[in-house]
């Protein structure tokens, strides 16, 4: 679990991210999952554009993708969700 300090301090590392993903009408599925954990497991920090045409509540959406990838989720700003996941093998932020 993320303390607020460094939740703060992933926001602040996501502003200059780009978006990664995309969630599109299809919603999440087996093979988006699998990706999302080789982005994260590579990057540790990503942002995923929830697209217009998704009707799903982007909260509920948010909270299933960050639950399958086992990630933190740092932030939910408009169409946008960030999340965070300690890498194993390429860790490249340190926590405050």
């Amino acid at each position: 679990m993320l303390t607020g300090k460094q939740k703060r301090f992933l926001r602040s590392k996501a502003h200059h991210v780009t978006p990664t993903f995309q969630i599109g009408k299809s919603g999440i599925n087996e093979n988006m999952i699998e990706q999302l954990n080789e982005i994260l497991e590579n990057r540790e920090l990503i942002k995923i554009h929830i697209l217009q045409n998704n009707m799903d509540d982007k909260k509920e959406l948010a909270e299933a993708v960050s639950k399958a990838t086992d990630s933190e989720l740092v932030q939910i700003i408009g169409s946008m969700i960030v999340l965070y996941k300690e890498s194993d093998e390429n860790k490249q932020i340190e926590l405050p």
